[in-house]
């Protein structure tokens, strides 16, 4: 499918010449405002273009789509890897005030978990959860926006594993930190528009360690998915321009928990001495 191609951009200059005249005013129009495009309905992108939208429905068909809703899908996965912090910004225009704004908020997040429910391939999720059970050694690279879900995700199989390792940017270069990275070590990489190139050059140099690779990211356009053995994928659809990671936030959450029933005699051993040692180091507030 169309959908799925890496520049949906590049693919409609490259059908450029074979469409009609209307189409080439859609294409020429998407090609100079996608991020507007990506939002309007057909008939609205066809009053902008000065067509009929029957030409609007026929032009997505051109293009390999089943109807216009699909071609919109695409652009709209393509305009989180495009668009500039700038651009995102000029997209929230029409944030009046506070209240509007918590209210998108909570219904854009509310329909990432929705979406990243319904698409979970379960298998994947089991297979994840196996993979990091049977590793030698785990290391868990995000970078970017993408750090927040790194060191929480590192930070609770720390507390379940004793193998776990997060790489990023610190006194060590991030390929000196994954120098012993080999075959039977496993290597999560997460990344969510705009993508780190540097994640995706890591995941590179695990690939070429021949170790298990398994990446958390948003779709299969995502350029660290086609490095990894298993994919988690979480929409994180954003309303500004600020990211959304409440799905990904959620799907690591599952993964911890999943771990940790697999492990629950071993972890409440260890949660029972861990417990000690806090109460004795005065580690959390407790009630007097």
């Amino acid at each position: 499918m169309i959908e799925e191609k890496k520049d949906l951009i590049l693919e409609i200059q490259k059908n450029f010449t074979k469409l009609s005249k209307g189409q080439k005013l859609i294409a020429q129009y998407i090609i100079d405002n996608y991020d507007k495009a990506a939002f309007m309905t057909a008939s609205k992108l066809a009053k902008t273009v000065n067509v009929s939208e029957s030409t609007v429905v026929r032009f997505a068909n051109a293009l390999g789509f089943d109807g216009y809703p699909q071609l919109q899908k695409g652009l709209q996965n393509i305009i989180k890897i495009k668009l500039t912090t700038v651009q995102r910004v000029e997209m929230s225009r029409d944030y009046s005030d506070e209240e509007v704004i918590l209210k998108k908020m909570f219904k854009s997040d509310i329909d990432n978990i929705r979406a990243t429910q319904e698409n979970m391939d379960y298998q994947a999720f089991q297979s994840v959860v196996d993979k990091i059970l049977s590793a030698e050694k785990i290391y868990i690279i995000g970078l970017r926006s993408s750090t927040a879900l790194a060191q929480y995700l590192g930070f609770y199989l720390n507390l379940v594993l004793d193998n776990v390792k997060v790489v990023g940017y610190g006194i060590s270069d991030i390929f000196e930190q994954m120098l012993r990275v080999s075959e039977k070590d496993l290597v999560i990489g997460i990344s969510f528009p705009r993508y780190s190139n540097r994640t995706v050059e890591v995941l590179k140099y695990a690939e070429e360690q021949k170790a298990t690779i398994v990446s958390i990211t948003d779709s299969i356009m995502s350029p660290i998915y086609e490095l990894s053995d298993h994919c988690l994928t979480a929409k994180n659809n954003m309303a500004s321009f600020v990211d959304s990671l409440v799905a990904p936030l959620s799907l690591i959450n599952a993964l911890i928990i999943s771990v940790g029933m697999r492990e629950k005699e071993e972890i409440t051993r260890y949660f029972n001495k861990l417990e000690g040692l806090w109460d004795k180091y005065h580690v959390y507030d407790r009630e007097k």
